[in-house]
């Protein structure tokens, strides 16, 4: 015997308050666990993933940025710049796609608050990477 079945059985020959109820006792069955503040998600590793990426590009964006203005080493940092955009733009893609996909709060599992730092992350390395692409172009030009 199915448990659909089962439940259609028990409905018909409970009381009819009871039978109202059990619905409820159902659903409650099927109600996913908690998440742990500590308990790695889906949500959360793609969040990370993300920030990570954006942090990337952050860091090689502003290494490109100091290299083409002459600061740091003698190469021009138009690699670097490219790099720092590639990171970044991945990293506010992902974050995003988390942010999208989530279902609930801060909270509950699906990484929405590491998406938002990712979208912020990633924005700031794509912004520091187009810069150091920007004075590259300049200072081969001119």
């Amino acid at each position: 015997m199915s448990v659909h079945h089962l439940f259609a059985a028990t409905t018909t020959a409970l009381p009819p308050a009871f039978a109202l109820a059990i619905p409820e006792a159902a659903h409650a069955l099927v109600q996913p666990d908690p998440v742990s503040a500590y308990a790695m998600t889906a949500g959360r590793l793609w969040s990370l993933v993300a920030a990570l990426l954006g942090l990337i590009g952050v860091v090689i964006g502003g290494l490109a940025l100091a290299r083409s203005a002459g600061r740091i080493g003698s190469g021009t940092g138009r690699r670097g710049a490219i790099v720092a955009l590639v990171t970044g733009s991945a990293g506010v893609v992902i974050g995003g796609l988390v942010v999208a996909a989530a279902k609930g709060g801060p909270g509950t599992g699906y990484g929405i608050v590491g998406g938002y730092i990712a979208l912020v992350v990633g924005l700031s390395g794509m912004i520091l990477g187009g810069l150091a692409l920007a004075r590259s172009r300049r200072t081969l030009t001119g």
